[in-house]
């Protein structure tokens, strides 16, 4: 199987996986070139890393779907030996959570269901309410009511469904596995009480299991909402308006919810389903028989209305404000403090977004809106609530013009944004999902700064925003080399501290709360000004201070993505003064236009993208504006340092064509790239002079095998010590057992196939003999202590996450995070010839000077000028053994016939601009 092949396995498996239900035929069809015994091997080697990752249970059976269909179509039997997606529970585990599962069932047995005698046993055992208890809830059930009478299986169904109501209104633990324990409990119950035995009771645990996977966090939530529907469309072939009219009308507004936030299928379409449900539903929720009920559905009619797509929008909005008016009537403050602040958060951005009326009286009704909901949505009761409608109302202010008072709100959000941030203890992914909900704060802050003159201010928001996880990671690793041994000791201390205060407050088990908040707020602040003493990151950050980082030859151009414009930040020499530029919105749309274009090309049409690269490099430098940001760099700087956002990163900004020659060539000493400033702020902390050592990985798959036409053994020839991986033995395994050794090594060489997992970035990793070398593996077991230079050799190792999120996740920040100072990585799939070529150029630039930056783009821009002439005068030169050199003469003399010998094999962008060097740059 040959590179390229195997990469367009990788994508296609990528659009299945990503494509909207009923799309895969179309797909499949369009590539039916590829679908073959060794895809299908690829899906099941799919199937079998996902059935061991929680929360890629619905990826996972999408692939096992796909594989059944496609192992019947080509007549080719599916591994019987897979990996099944189920773990048996264990006799540890059955001994550890049978006792507490069954306290559980008989305290509500003997509360009748009281939350006051149910949730205080709940409480003190958190730690058991997992997906563990889950599973023994479900095999425990399963056999007790295989064996029971009627009676007694009906009346434990009974209890269960009780409990699984219970867990799914328990405050505390945490709440995606409670909901996992509520939808097995219902579905327990479903088989007792069935559809055609309890219409009724079915009906009614029907809608209670839809609330449920309406509000699941784990599994494919585009699923889980399909799931929901199908639930809520059963019980109302039961809760008919006929027979049980209330009943009805509740399932019709549940099911209107389900509608509104559907993502599958046509979104106009979806609304106007929700609009219908809760018009329905309206017709029994009346305001006389059902006042409360009533407002509650006015108000997600007003939500549905707020957002149609269909109809005229301005009169949408007319309708939207009447809903939340009229629910507003019974949504009193008084009697109904909560619902009336969410509603008046709702009324205030209809009017905000009003079309009809005046302008400026729409927004100051907003902003009184939003002003009213705060009083009850106070950062000390609801803090999220807060956060989100400081945000509304700053951007109310915004619009209006009033960009003090938006400067005012919004700092107040990010305080209580990064407030929230800090006590989240269920994982990164949580953090990443926050980041990205909280985005367009940092970046409508960002404006605000701009609009005030406080272009410092900017930048340093822009920073807090950008890589705040990747950040945080890297401060806790290197902490010895940050800091004294004393304060590495106070800063543990006050983590371990910090962290067993959050766990009181999210278990519910301190005993004055609001004392515990106040102290974690002295222990955050006193641990934030002693790492301020020695490293200035997160809230503390300040781009004056990178005068060590930013030398007198120096100059940093940042590019961030706003609102509605583009903002390049030019940092001049010295790192103390900063000029900025910025975007008409025009430019903004016509880059994400470019952006979509420039991915779904290099998807679907790869040739098509190669064939257009320069002609598009060329489009983007003018939609840039580079020549208008480069007059903002001073004449005497010698190397650019960039900073790309989001999708930036995916492109290379070195080879942009500028000044009739390419932006790399401009600076003497190299374009580098860098996640963000505080990232290179921290790894300058980090001190790797060495660079006598390489570890390398060489061709571990079958069909590698001899690609790398002799580089690696070219490579090592520069290096006091190596130790070289080759083929089958380059196993992961293999590097996991000998893991304390790469804590010595100087360089790491990986030279073969790579995988990147937009979904999943932490799943992304480099094909090896035996298993993928992933993300998340490098992260938890690599610690390169002395490494100064990880090389990818191979396919899209340079890409990362492109989302709404400002985070940088993948291959590079893998390695930077585990201790190396620099990476070098590709946007896409590379040639094989020309990559080899330019690694054995690139690591002969490097026996001659320690800038990796610029040894790089001379190897590129040899590889991009070198004629054939040259790659054969070259070759006798090179440290290529005589065999190698050989055939590539006669690969070259073979060209040389064909082309003449004064042409530019790889004069391209494809060949020469894929690699980037991330990091510090020496």
């Amino acid at each position: 199987m040959d590179e390229q092949r195997l990469q367009a396995y990788y994508q296609l498996i990528q659009q299945l996986l990503s494509c909207a239900d009923g799309e895969e035929p179309a797909i499949l069809q369009a590539n039916s070139e590829l679908l073959d015994a060794d895809f299908l091997q690829l899906l099941e080697v799919g199937v079998a890393q996902m059935s061991t990752q929680e929360g890629q249970e619905n990826r996972a059976n999408r692939l096992i779907g796909l594989a059944s269909q496609l192992s019947q179509a080509l007549n080719i039997p599916l591994n019987e030996n897979a990996a099944e997606t189920a773990t048996p529970l264990s006799e540890a585990d059955i001994e550890t959570y049978l006792q507490f599962l069954l306290q559980v069932l008989q305290t509500t047995v003997d509360s009748q269901g009281n939350p006051e005698s149910v949730y205080p046993l709940l409480a003190a055992n958190t730690d058991k309410l997992n997906l563990t208890f889950a599973q023994l809830l479900q095999f425990w059930a399963t056999e007790k009511l295989e064996e029971a009478e009627a009676d007694t299986a009906q009346f434990l169904a009974g209890v269960i469904g009780e409990f699984s109501n219970l867990i799914q209104q328990f405050p505390l633990g945490n709440k995606a596995n409670n909901m996992e324990i509520g939808i097995t409990g219902y579905e327990i119950y479903s088989t007792i009480f069935t559809r055609q035995t309890s219409p009724e009771s079915w009906a009614a645990v029907q809608n209670n299991l839809a609330i449920a996977y309406s509000d699941r966090i784990r599994g494919d939530k585009a699923e889980n909402l399909e799931n929901a529907i199908a639930a809520y469309e059963q019980a109302l072939e039961v809760r008919t308006r006929t027979d049980f009219p209330v009943d009805w009308a509740t399932t019709q507004n549940n099911l209107g919810n389900a509608y509104s936030d559907r993502i599958r299928g046509d979104k106009a379409e979806n609304l106007e389903y929700a609009i219908t449900a809760f018009e329905q539903a309206l017709e029994e929720r009346t305001r006389t028989d059902f006042p409360a009920d009533w407002a509650i559905t006015q108000n997600n009619l007003g939500n549905a209305h707020r957002n149609r797509i269909r109809g005229d929008i301005a009169e949408n909005l007319e309708y939207a404000i009447t809903a939340y008016e009229q629910a507003l009537e019974v949504r009193t403050r008084t009697d109904f403090p909560v619902d009336w602040a969410s509603t008046q958060n709702n009324l205030a951005t209809a009017y905000r977004d009003r079309i009809k009326g005046d302008k400026a009286e729409n927004l100051e009704n907003a902003i009184t809106a939003y002003e009213q909901a705060l009083e009850v949505y106070t950062r000390s009761d609801f803090p999220q609530n807060n956060a989100e409608t400081l945000v509304n109302l700053g951007i109310a202010y915004q619009d209006s013009q009033q960009l003090n008072l938006a400067y005012s709100t919004f700092t107040q959000a990010i305080a209580n944004v990064e407030d929230l941030r800090v006590e989240i203890i269920s994982g990164e992914e949580s953090k990443l999902k926050q980041a990205e909900k909280y985005n367009q704060l940092y970046r409508r802050m960002a404006e605000i700064c701009l609009g005030l003159g406080r272009e410092t201010e900017a930048i340093s928001y822009i920073e807090r925003s950008k890589t705040r996880n990747l950040v945080e990671e890297i401060l806790t690793r290197d902490l010895n080399n940050i800091f004294p041994s004393q304060v590495v000791t106070e800063l543990e201390q006050l983590r371990d501290d910090i962290a067993s205060g959050q766990n009181l407050l999210q278990t519910g088990k301190a005993e004055d709360a609001n004392s515990l908040r106040e102290n974690l707020q002295k222990l955050r602040k006193q641990s934030q000004d002693l790492q301020d003493q020695y490293l200035p990151i997160g809230s503390s950050f300040d781009f004056t201070l990178l005068d060590d980082l930013v030398d007198q030859q120096t100059a940093v151009i940042e590019w961030y993505l706003a609102s509605d414009k583009i903002l390049a930040f030019v940092i001049q020499p010295g790192g103390k003064e900063i000029q900025f530029w910025q975007s008409s919105a025009a430019d903004f749309d016509q880059l994400f236009d470019f952006a979509n274009n420039y991915v779904n090309e290099y998807q679907r049409q790869k040739p098509e993208w190669e064939n257009k690269l320069g002609e598009n490099l060329q489009l983007l430098s003018e939609i840039l504006h580079l020549e208008e940001i480069l007059k903002l760099v001073p004449s005497q700087c010698q190397k650019l340092i960039l900073v790309p956002h989001r999708f930036l990163h995916l492109l290379p900004l070195h080879a942009l064509p500028v000044h009739n020659s390419y932006l790399m060539d401009l600076f003497p000493q190299g374009v580098g790239y860098v996640p963000s400033l505080q990232i290179l702020q921290q790894i300058q902390q980090r001190q790797r002079d060495n660079f006598q050592s390489l570890f390398a990985i060489q061709t571990p798959t079958e069909d590698l095998y001899g690609t790398d036409l002799g580089a690696v053994a070219a490579i090592k020839q520069q290096f006091e010590k190596s130790d070289i991986l080759k083929k089958y033995q380059a196993k992961e395994s293999v590097i996991i057992q000998n893991i304390e050794y790469l804590k010595t090594v100087n360089n790491l060489f990986f030279f073969c196939h790579s995988y990147f997992n937009s979904d999943v970035p932490l799943d992304s990793g480099l094909q090896l003999a035996d298993d993928i070398l992933s993300v998340a593996d490098i992260i938890t077991h690599f610690k390169l202590e002395s490494c100064r230079l990880v090389t990818l050799s191979a396919c899209e190792t340079g890409i990362t996450k492109v989302n709404d999120s400002d985070e940088y996740v993948g291959l590079p920040n893998g390695f930077l995070l585990a201790g190396t100072t620099n990476v070098v990585g590709s946007l896409w799939s590379v040639s094989a010839m020309a990559t080899a070529l330019l690694m054995v150029k690139f690591y002969e630039e490097l026996q001659n000077q320690s800038n990796i930056v610029l040894a790089l783009q001379n190897a590129q821009r040899w590889l991009r000028d070198s004629t054939i002439a040259d790659f054969r005068t070259w070759l006798n030169q090179s440290n290529l053994d005589e065999d190698w050199q050989d055939e590539l003469d006669d690969y070259f003399a073979q060209e040389s016939q064909q082309q003449g010998s004064e042409y530019k094999l790889f004069s391209s962008p494809f060949y020469w601009s894929a690699f980037c060097a991330i990091g510090k740059g020496i």
